[in-house]
């Protein structure tokens, strides 16, 4: 999944696109480096970020789409978004997509039905308050692995009574949101425990501060970091990797897969 950011306040400078040119090299970019589905956003989801009117966000993202639209009418798109009026509006006016949210339907009571009623690909983030609260509120009772897990059963049971279909459900364990530096290398232990709910898992920790971070670097040099925690993450379970950098991911898929073959075969070979 390629991040596609049509805002000024991104953490990573070298994925904003400030204008119509910026947006679309972006764009033709991650598609002709082999991504899989272009993900487009228009609300910075950093922490602390300003809040960004519903408006505005809706006007980011039509952009976003239309550009991706003329390029490839094909490509799978997914659309950044706990708002569900910006996602009811990315539905109408470009047809079915993937809705991406950080709050699990948390932030928008409208979310779930939203979804149902379209019957899309829903992507639902673990995340405590928002984006301007979520980094004091690390407090868990039990170890965040078990917190991520439980959290999800339950939201699982939700989006059912809501009429989510269960393979319409993505899993994203949000690193970086509401959890420590800590927290987030413990929840990448666990990765499995979650992949064993038997949902797709979306693993997004590219260029996060748990890598620049740890090392006492800035978002611009944790490209070795971010590929380093991509093969954990598909080595866990993960179905997604969420990046800045889609050629990079894109062998490390490749790489991960032909390993993994190779492992097997040569188990029924000892």
């Amino acid at each position: 999944m390629a991040i596609v950011n049509v805002t000024p306040d991104s953490f990573y400078d070298g994925s904003r696109t400030p204008d119509e040119g910026a947006l679309e090299r972006r764009i033709a970019q991650v598609m002709a480096e082999g991504a899989s589905i272009v993900d487009v956003g228009g609300y910075s989801s950093r922490p602390g970020a300003d809040p960004v009117p519903a408006d505005e966000e809706w006007r980011r993202v039509e952009r976003g789409l239309r550009a991706v639209r003329r390029l490839d009418g094909r490509a799978v798109v997914s659309v950044d978004t706990f708002r569900s009026e910006v996602a009811e509006r990315a539905i109408e006016a470009f047809g079915p997509l993937i809705v991406n949210d950080i709050s699990a339907g948390e932030l928008d009571g409208r979310m779930a039905s939203v979804v149902a009623r379209y019957d899309v690909p829903y992507i639902a983030m673990h995340m405590k308050g928002d984006p301007q609260t979520m980094q004091s509120l690390t407090d868990y009772r039990r170890d965040i692995v078990t917190e991520v897990v439980s959290y999800f059963e339950r939201r699982i049971e939700r989006f059912a009574e809501a009429g989510i279909r269960r393979e319409r459900l993505i899993l994203d364990p949000g690193f970086g949101f509401a959890k420590t530096l800590e927290q987030n290398y413990e929840l990448l232990a666990g990765l499995d425990r979650l992949a064993a709910l038997g949902l797709p898992v979306l693993a997004g920790l590219s260029r996060k501060s748990m890598i620049y971070r740890l090392l006492d670097t800035a978002p611009g040099e944790a490209l070795a970091g971010t590929i380093a925690l991509g093969w954990e993450c598909l080595r866990q379970g993960a179905t997604i990797l969420r990046v800045h950098d889609v050629r990079e991911a894109v062998d490390t898929v490749r790489i991960f897969h032909t390993y993994r073959q190779n492992t097997v075969l040569w188990q029924t070979k000892r």
